[in-house]
């Protein structure tokens, strides 16, 4: 049997290797974004990616994966935001560094969760199809629309935090299965 543990860790090293990449190419100017919009490109990739699933092709060559690392990243840079805040420029903010161990630091703490709700849960994910792991993605992102729109308030829901933790996981999920899938092939 697949250890999750460390195709984790292969997944992990795969979308942080794409965040370091594109710091340097773009530095951090990702900054600047309030939570809406991070929830919004988050949206934009989970919605590619069901769109591609319902009509079975894409007409951008790129295929899905790419689209579940930027959900990984884009979460992650949502949970930056939400601990250290936005800017209103990039002059002064975090440098590279600062923000890959931020980065680090949240993406270890998704996989602290995964494996806590991996060993309650048994696996079952790895008997899920992907699509219905996407919807669950899509959900995820609405709830966050949700809580967004009532300024952070919830009730007796978890909040932005814990929604941006499962979407990492789910979609780290879905990596791992389509990655093993090519793999095996």
């Amino acid at each position: 049997m697949a250890n999750t543990n460390e195709q984790y860790d292969e997944m992990i090293s795969f979308c942080g290797d794409v965040f370091s990449k594109k710091a340097i190419d773009y530095g951090t100017a990702w900054r600047i974004l309030r939570l809406p919009s991070l929830t919004d490109q988050i949206y934009i990739k989970a919605n590619r990616i069901r769109s591609i699933q319902q009509k079975g092709d894409a007409r951008v060559n790129e295929g899905v994966v790419p689209e579940f690392v930027g959900i990984v990243n884009y979460s992650v840079m949502a949970l930056i935001q939400l601990q250290v805040g936005v800017l209103d420029t990039i002059d002064g903010g975090n440098g590279i560094e600062d923000v890959m161990e931020l980065y680090q630091t949240h993406i270890r703490k998704a996989k602290s969760l995964m494996l806590d709700k991996n060993h309650d849960y048994d696996e079952a994910w790895r008997q899920m199809r992907i699509s219905s792991i996407t919807d669950i993605i899509l959900m995820k992102i609405y709830r966050i629309k949700s809580i967004e729109d009532h300024n952070g308030t919830t009730i007796v829901s978890e909040g932005l935090d814990a929604n941006y933790y499962d979407i990492i996981n789910y979609a780290m999920f879905c990596l791992i299965r389509l990655v093993s899938e090519k793999e095996s092939q």
